[in-house]
């Protein structure tokens, strides 16, 4: 059975995301899993292809993991391929994500089915899931192209990072740009065909994305520098605490049997270090963005 806060809710107008008045077939209805970041933060919406290459992944992942602490939320589709990747680094880097299927919110038809644990996290997380269908619509053909209008006009900003020349993420780039937002595009190789339409859209004028800098630019941010642990004041029980992490996400209970110590001193030192924004947690994973050293 469904937990109650899996359950979609419809959301009262006053409430919806406020671009969605600006374009000019705006949802009729909305439904909404989870919480819907504030207003105040920055949106950027994240397509690419479902056919990804290594390529693609690894600048998806770099790209978010370094936004990390800033006010910004990470919207995409809840796809395979970017769409899915992209969600997943939002949830490690600590940012709030929301999906927009292309299907209604309950889990019996959420699509795709392979997603649904991914859906579940983006949820527990404080992040939402949205969507226009009614609850149990299945997806089909016409339910994707609706559903890339609403991901092209939830955020001031659209980024591709991998399409091929016919790609459907060109259909939301294409939709970003008639709603007055901003395009940018990762560049990429120019033999490989999953850059034919990211390089053709940046030739056309999107804002080349080639560092996470440029991203918080245009959101006029400026990137939080990576602390590495040697520079900073720390006890020898937050040194220890912070080397059994090695750069990686790792459950409480992983750090009791490794340190030995009980889980009560384990989460003391854990809310030490996450008041000195060096950690953070999400249920019983935690979280470092430090370069972490592997020596005593």
């Amino acid at each position: 059975m469904c937990p109650a806060y899996l359950k979609p809710k419809l959301l009262e107008p006053e409430l919806w995301p406020p671009l969605f008045s600006e374009i000019p077939d705006p949802p009729q209805k909305l439904w909404l899993t989870g919480t819907l970041p504030p207003v105040e933060f920055h949106y950027l919406t994240i397509v690419g292809s479902r056919k990804y290459s290594t390529y693609g992944k690894t600048v998806c992942q770099k790209l978010i993991a370094s936004l990390s602490g800033l006010p910004i939320v990470i919207v995409s589709g809840l796809a395979l391929g970017i769409d899915g990747i992209a969600h997943q680094a939002a949830l490690e880097a600590g940012l709030k994500t929301v999906a927009i299927p292309g299907s209604g919110l309950d889990f019996s038809v959420l699509y795709p089915a392979s997603h649904r644990t991914l859906a579940r996290k983006i949820v527990e997380a404080g992040g939402a899931l949205l969507s226009e269908l009614p609850p149990e619509e299945k997806p089909a053909k016409h339910t994707f192209p609706r559903r890339n209008r609403l991901m092209a006009a939830m955020a001031q900003v659209v980024l591709v990072i991998e399409a091929t020349h016919k790609s459907g993420s060109l259909i939301t780039a294409r939709l970003a740009l008639e709603y007055n937002r901003d395009v940018a595009a990762v560049p990429g190789p120019i033999f490989s065909t999953n850059q034919t339409g990211t390089n053709e859209l940046i030739r056309q004028g999107a804002i080349p994305i080639t560092e996470a800098g440029d991203i918080a630019e245009i959101f006029g941010l400026s990137l939080i520098p990576t602390p590495d642990e040697t520079s900073l004041d720390l006890s020898d029980e937050e040194k220890l605490l912070l080397r059994q992490l090695e750069n990686s996400a790792v459950k409480i209970d992983d750090l009791v049997v490794n340190t030995g110590w009980p889980v009560e001193r384990v989460r003391t030192i854990l809310s030490l270090l996450e008041i000195k924004n060096l950690v953070f947690l999400q249920g019983d994973i935690v979280n470092t963005k430090l370069t972490v050293s592997k020596q005593s």
